[in-house]
Parts: structure tokens; C-alpha cells; sequence
């Protein structure tokens, strides 16, 4: 039941976020500023409790969400034979900045930890 509350409340917040892209007119999809949202509000227990126990039964099932990237994908196969190589150029260099942003933003934030206790 938990994780219902967790689901909800995630459904929830993509729906502002959603409303807020659509009613401002926002260059972001509404999940986005729904998860940017949401990420303060996980700082309230109440919140953060059920969106753990949700998060944990997605993450279980993980896999079936591919199954309709799969399928778009069959179902687009003669569009990836036109577009397959940019789109692999695409797909590999989105990968990469993604890693880099990633490895230079836990650098700045690494560098600006305070840590208690002795390092290990």
C-alpha cells in the first residue's frame, strides 16, 4: 500500500510539472520540472517513505519497461535502416557528454563535501 502512496505521489508531481510546462509555455518536458520538484519535497518523511517503497517496486521491474522501446523499435526498423548510423553517432556522443557532466559535476561536488570522521 506503501508503495501506491509512493506511486501517487510521483503521478502527482509529473502532473504539476506537466501543468506548469504546458501553462508557462517552459522548453522542458513536464516530468522533468515535476522530478526537479520533487526532489526538495523528498525531504519531508511523509513523502520520501512511500516514494522509497515505489521506487524499489519500479526498480524491480525495470526490465518490463523496455518492452515498448522494443517494440518501437521493430516496428520502426525501416527507419533504422535509413537513420541507423547518425543515430548511433547520436546515441554514443549523448552517452558521452552525459558521463563527462556526470564525472565533472561529482568532481565539483566531491571537492565541495564536507566529510565527518576519518577517511577510510
Amino acid at each position: 500500500m506503501n508503495a501506491l502512496r509512493g506511486l501517487a505521489v510521483l503521478l502527482v508531481f509529473q502532473a504539476i510539472g506537466e501543468t506548469l510546462a504546458h501553462a508557462l509555455a517552459l522548453p522542458f518536458p513536464g516530468p522533468v520540472i515535476g522530478m526537479l520538484l520533487l526532489i526538495p519535497a523528498l525531504r519531508v518523511p511523509q513523502l520520501c517513505e512511500p516514494v522509497k517503497s515505489a521506487a524499489e517496486a519500479l526498480l524491480g521491474h525495470l526490465s518490463l519497461l523496455f518492452i515498448p522501446v522494443g517494440v518501437g523499435v521493430i516496428t520502426h526498423l525501416d527507419m533504422i535502416s535509413n537513420y541507423g548510423a547518425r543515430l548511433l553517432v547520436v546515441i554514443v556522443a549523448s552517452t558521452w557528454m552525459g558521463m563527462a557532466v556526470t564525472a565533472v559535476l561529482l568532481n565539483v561536488l566531491l571537492r565541495n563535501a564536507t566529510f565527518s570522521g576519518t577517511p577510510e
